[in-house]
């Protein structure tokens, strides 16, 4: 549904901006976990799916891309994208528009 910013593997956390939503707003998704297959979906056609690569943004590129309601975390390793709340509750009860 949209682009990844992260590569499959990478460590993540609650509040952090792993991807671009194809439409207009957020979308909170569980990447840690695995997509339940039932009997009408075979499981091999899960497995032609392609792995786009990740976007890896610059600094300068990070600070153009960011909404009003997040920061770029900037580690020695990583240039991260986060929420400025990281638990879901708190960007309801605190959100910006």
């Amino acid at each position: 549904r949209g682009r990844f910013f992260i590569d499959p593997g990478e460590d993540i956390y609650e509040g952090q901006v792993i991807g671009e939503n194809s439409r207009g707003d957020d979308m909170t998704i569980n990447v840690t976990k695995t997509k339940k297959l039932s009997n009408v979906r075979s499981a091999g056609a899960d497995d032609k799916a392609k792995i786009v690569p990740a976007i890896k943004f610059s600094l300068e590129e990070a600070l153009e891309y960011i909404q009003k309601d997040e920061y770029v975390e900037v580690t020695p390793k990583h240039i991260r994208l986060r929420k400025i709340y990281l638990k879901e509750v708190d960007r309801k009860r605190n959100k910006i528009n």
